[in-house]
């Protein structure tokens, strides 16, 4: 029986910069010639652009702003919602943030941050801005 593909879309590991590496599932369909999908899943990996000592200190921050006990296990990909976190928590891991990293975080993007990679590459990226402006 011959299949169509509706699409082919194949990605590579992206590189790693540390060992803190994330698994996502791509999940790509083609339709065989009788009209049923057939779905198949394809592993690829995704790492966390921002340096390891960046964000174990977002951990840090994190850990200390929501009273974590050091047993708490946070990982890049730790959804701050997922610590019990609220808007206004995470209003106070920005501001540890900023203090720690001595940067400003506009709110349109501090709105963005959900996760420790995320907020750890925000970081990286505001601290890299800052060092070529010559702040």
């Amino acid at each position: 029986m011959a299949s169509v593909s509706a699409s082919c879309l194949r990605f590579q590991p992206l590189l790693r910069q540390s060992n803190q590496v994330s698994s996502l599932k791509l999940v790509s369909a083609s339709w065989l010639k009788s009209g049923f999908p057939s779905l198949r899943a394809t592993r690829f990996r995704v790492s966390c652009a921002a340096k390891p000592e960046t964000v174990q200190k977002v951990c840090d921050i994190v850990r200390k702003q929501l009273v974590l006990s050091p047993e708490t296990q946070l990982t890049p990909e730790t959804k701050f919602s997922e610590l019990g976190a609220d808007s206004l928590d995470t209003v106070e891991i920005v501001m540890g943030l900023e203090e720690e990293f001595d940067i400003n975080v506009e709110e349109e993007s501090s709105q963005n941050i959900t996760t420790v990679k995320e907020a750890a590459d925000l970081i990286e990226k505001l601290v890299q801005k800052k060092a070529e402006s010559g702040a």
